[in-house]
């Protein structure tokens, strides 16, 4: 057989792959309707089978958050909070619900809250976790839209919107099935928008709130070079939602999106930044394994002290000092592993990436760093402890002393 030939053949090949690849999609648009007179979005979730399909879709709606469930087209069934779908093989059919928005965290303060000129909600909730089962090899196309009321001019995600800025394309690369997950703003809202280091950045606050747009910007073009030569690819987009009270006072990260309190300063007093700590948990996507979550949260404090120092927003000796705060803080702490990392437990754990990050200098002659770790544990995503020692020993070309402490046994 000829090169020729087989170039050919390879080309066909390749074509007929491709082309089956594309024929086994379905539709999924996604329509949210928000009620402020009632607090409640009416949400709609319609399926249309192209070449491939949904089976079977299964979803626990809580009946405190979710009410009127409902289906056009398809058979649904009930059990208890779980609710089974099965869509129409051959025509668009919906599956609808209404989402109660208003959420107070424990000790007070929202996380999700709409008023009757605005809204912050995450799309996690506002389409719950789903499992669905599809036709062999089938992957969806979805959006995203939205019906605002009289008066609200204004709606972001941490999506990309369509070609006619009607709605939103949603895309989870890790999933056949898209579905809308992160923070969502929408009403009277104002937004600053730019492209900061390849990154589209959106920070959107409500008209009146004592938003500080502009600064976080400002603060966004040192930080993000930063933080790509650390952990690698910035998000194409990334959308920072932010209010004042009676929103919850603190900071919260999700999918490409984060919630900030208006009152949060960019810098702390400590010489750490709320800010630059739910990025990186946003960059990185880094969870602890059951046990060890506190290595995404002494990883994120760690470097949201690092990085303000690289970027020229802390000199190297409030760095120091910050560190030794840290220190100082978590001096009473005999162990790290644990369901949930708490205040001197994260800072603890700082202490300890400070000292890798040390050894990891010293081992290498300064040729690598605790950056090299974290290149390697973005690709793990849900990291434990021996992880987190194997990706220093491949870094280091040996097992680390540091990790060898009665903190993690």
């Amino acid at each position: 057989m000829t090169a020729l030939i087989r170039l050919v053949l390879l080309c066909l090949l390749l074509a007929s792959s491709l082309h089956a690849a594309e024929r086994t999609r379905y539709d999924i648009d996604y329509r949210v309707a928000f009620v402020p007179a009632q607090g409640v979005a009416d949400v709609a979730m319609t399926h249309t089978p192209g070449s491939g399909r949904t089976t079977h879709l299964e979803v626990r709606f809580d009946p405190s958050r979710y009410s009127q469930v409902r289906a056009q087209g398809g058979i649904l069934r009930n059990t208890g909070d779980r609710w089974t779908w099965e869509p129409d093989p051959r025509r668009a059919s919906t599956l609808r619900w209404r989402y109660k928005v208003d959420h107070q965290r424990r000790g007070g303060g929202y996380d999700a809250r709409m008023t009757r000129d605005w809204v912050i909600v995450r799309g996690d909730d506002l389409v719950p976790s789903m499992s669905v089962r599809t036709t062999a090899g089938s992957d969806s196309s979805a959006r995203l839209f939205f019906d605002l009321p009289p008066g609200w001019t204004n709606v972001d995600t941490p999506f990309v919107h369509t070609r006619d800025r009607k709605g939103f394309v949603v895309v989870n690369a890790e999933r056949r099935f898209d579905r809308p997950v992160g923070w969502m703003i929408a009403g009277s809202v104002g937004t600053r928008r730019e492209f900061i280091d390849g990154m589209e950045v959106s920070i959107a606050g409500p008209v009146g709130d004592p938003v500080r747009r502009n600064d976080a910007l400002a603060f966004l073009n040192l930080v993000a070079p930063e933080m790509r030569a650390a952990f690698g690819d910035l998000p194409s987009k990334i959308l920072i939602v932010s209010a004042g009270d009676p929103m919850w006072r603190g900071g919260l990260s999700g999918p490409r999106s984060l919630y900030l309190h208006a009152d949060r300063p960019l810098i702390s007093e400590n010489g750490t930044s709320t800010l630059v700590h739910e990025l990186v948990h946003l960059v990185t996507r880094i969870r602890g394994v059951e046990g060890d979550d506190w290595i995404a949260e002494g990883s994120a404090e760690f470097y949201s002290i690092t990085l303000l120092n690289r970027a020229g927003l802390l000199s190297d000796q409030r760095r120091d000092r910050a560190f030794e705060w840290m220190q100082n803080h978590g001096r009473n702490v005999r162990t790290l592993t644990g369901v949930r990392s708490w205040g001197p437990q994260t800072a603890r754990a700082v202490g300890l990436f400070r000292e890798l990050d040390r050894e990891i200098r010293r081992t290498t002659n300064d040729e690598k760093s605790l950056d090299d770790v974290m290149h390697q544990l973005v690709d793990v995503r849900e990291v434990s402890r021996e992880d987190l020692a194997a990706a220093v020993e491949d870094v280091m070309g040996r097992s680390s002393r540091v990790l060898d402490t009665p903190l993690l046994r």
